[in-house]
């Protein structure tokens, strides 16, 4: 591993760290005066995400006083070769609900390219991480992606938006098309566990759309450095950016994007332009 960027994930890793000591400080007194609601009526927002949030900024601001941040409730800020994706919370409604599949993702994008990446499950006290060419880990065992090949054999794991009544394309025929060809689908709820799952070989593999680069930037960075491949549903796309992911064991990949892409079109449009509401 370089060392450079050995560093800088034990500084992340901490920093993850103390943002899930505050969601579990959150968590134990957590009451419906704690919480509110973006416009889409689904986002759930909470006081202990806020708070998660500005402890990661804090924390960035004095060791990388330098990088930018895109972060999921106040947005971007700064800029230049070095960008933190930041997710204070992800998997919030699980978090308000009480369920354990929540966790704080941070990665480093260096030119545009992941290089370090954190997710720490406070709850499950689990803390994946993954540096550019040194591989993935949980609690310091490495991870290694699943073999599994045949799609019968696998258990995948996916997520829907929370503006899903607005959106073209929700998911739900992607869910319908694969469900009787699998060994079953799991929806955890939680894109950077789904991912840091998937580097491990929990699940075979995963796919989502309409994602934002600080629900994937880790997990697929862990994804990769476990010896898998993340791209987007139409081969060779932006998969940071793009607004899809498919993700696991490059042979596996394969069937599965057979399915996903049945019946489309050739010239597969962007998803990005499918995020306006219903006429």
């Amino acid at each position: 591993m370089d060392p450079g960027l050995n560093a800088v994930l034990q500084e992340a890793s901490a920093l993850a760290q103390r943002a899930g000591a505050v969601l579990l400080d959150w968590l134990a007194r957590l009451d419906r005066g704690g919480m509110r609601r973006k416009s889409s009526g689904r986002d759930l927002v909470t006081a202990a995400d806020l708070a998660s949030e500005e402890c990661i900024l804090q924390g960035l601001s004095r060791a990388f006083p330098g990088d930018g941040v895109l972060a999921e409730e106040s947005g971007a800020r700064g800029g230049g070769r070095r960008v933190w994706c930041v997710d204070p919370l992800d998997g919030t409604t699980n978090f308000v609900h009480r369920l354990p599949c929540f966790a704080v993702s941070l990665a480093r994008l260096s030119d545009g390219v992941p290089d370090v990446a954190v997710v720490h499950a406070p709850l499950l006290a689990e803390t994946f991480t993954a540096t550019r060419g040194g591989g993935a880990f949980c609690n310091r065992a490495r991870l290694r992606v699943s073999e599994t090949t045949a799609l019968g054999d696998a258990l995948l794991a996916t997520g829907f938006p929370y503006r899903r009544q607005f959106l073209r394309d929700n998911n739900l025929e992607n869910f319908n098309r694969l469900f009787l060809h699998v060994r079953d689908l799991r929806r955890m709820g939680s894109a950077a566990l789904d991912l840091a799952y998937t580097a491990a070989g929990r699940f075979d593999a995963f796919w989502e759309l309409h994602l934002q680069p600080y629900d994937v930037a880790a997990g697929g960075l862990m994804v990769t450095e476990a010896g898998g491949v993340a791209d987007t549903l139409v081969p060779g796309g932006d998969w940071i950016h793009g607004r899809n992911i498919l993700a696991g064991p490059a042979p596996l990949l394969l069937p599965i994007r057979e399915q996903l892409l049945r019946g489309r079109p050739v010239d597969y449009p962007p998803l990005t332009e499918w995020d306006a509401p219903r006429p």
